[in-house]
């Protein structure tokens, strides 16, 4: 039993899905969609460049939204692997508009012009240089969260992603997140800056998630082929009115990452196929449970080697 896992901001680099685009007129035909889609060069920034232009928020997420969902089609038209006997889908983050959008609950076009607006309301929700995130290696969630209760008066900051074991991220401003890295140090947990501009997956989110309540309110979902699994709860999405409600509470709400891997290991998944730009997920799954196969898909090779 397998699921499809899709990955969300930070796998992005530019040429990705370089291989695919030049070989298959497929690929080709969907990034020429994506532009009209969106009335801008999105194909270009993710071919060629510059790397400014593509980490810019509004960018990334359709960006990497495209090459799984190319990737996707790829595999099925061009392969004939149909990915959709999967038992679950699911994605991190944007990921999971990437997962609902293959599994057939929202249109390509509905889906990119969705991004486009959600990584706007993301990256403008917070003045920029006001927030940001930062990630904690080697400690625990429940660690953690003691930590930010006994200090909950002296500064807010909130768990993003529950990625791994070992691997927590938490948003807030920055001047909260200074007082917390201070007592991360007093305590010896290491701790890391990322490289972002916006707090993303905490309640500084709001103006982000009153934007995309209206903007999905307005866009219809279908029923889809496969069950997702939210990142909100890390569990089953049982219909499109819950779908619709859970994609809006996931902006302030941390992505339950690890616990939704464990569920859906519990629930009889042995094979991961990570779809998308990179090997991140692939990497965290690994952490989370080293019996489980993997397969991370970003090259023709690379789908060879899932037919067999």
């Amino acid at each position: 039993m397998f699921s499809v896992i899709f990955p969300g901001q930070g796998s992005q680099m530019v040429g990705m899905g370089k291989e695919f685009f030049e070989k298959y007129d497929l690929v080709k035909d969907i990034f020429e969609q994506a532009d009209d889609v969106l009335a801008s060069p999105l194909s270009k920034i993710i071919l060629e460049g510059s790397k400014n232009e593509l980490d810019l928020t509004k960018n990334t997420q359709p960006a990497i939204f495209l090459i799984s969902y190319s990737i996707f089609h790829l595999i099925k038209k061009e392969f004939g692997v149909d990915l959709n006997k999967a038992k679950f889908f699911a994605g991190h983050s944007l990921g999971e508009y990437s997962a609902l959008s293959c599994a057939g609950y929202l249109n390509f076009a509905d889906t990119l012009k969705l991004l486009r607006i959600r990584g706007e309301a993301m990256q403008n929700a917070v003045p920029e240089g006001e927030g940001g995130m930062i990630a904690v290696l080697g400690s625990t969630v429940e660690n953690i969260e003691a930590i930010l209760k006994e200090n909950k008066k002296n500064f807010l900051t909130e768990i993003a992603n529950d990625n791994t074991d070992g691997q927590i991220v938490l948003s807030g401003r920055n001047n909260d997140l200074i007082k917390l890295i201070e007592i991360l140090k007093s305590k010896s947990i290491k701790n890391i800056k990322l490289p972002v501009s916006a707090p993303f997956h905490c309640q500084l989110m709001n103006k982000a998630t009153k934007i995309m309540k209206k903007e999905i309110d307005k866009v219809n979902f279908q029923d889809g082929n496969n069950i997702l699994i939210s990142n909100v709860t890390a569990d089953e999405i049982q219909n499109t009115t819950d779908l619709k409600t859970l994609l809006v509470k996931q902006i302030e709400n941390r992505v339950r990452w690890r616990e939704s891997v464990i569920n859906m290991i519990n629930k009889g998944v042995t094979q991961f196929i990570e779809i998308g730009p990179g090997k991140v997920l692939s990497g965290l799954i690994k952490r989370i449970n080293k019996d489980v196969k993997i397969n991370t898909i970003n090259n023709e090779s690379d789908i060879k080697d899932l037919k067999k």
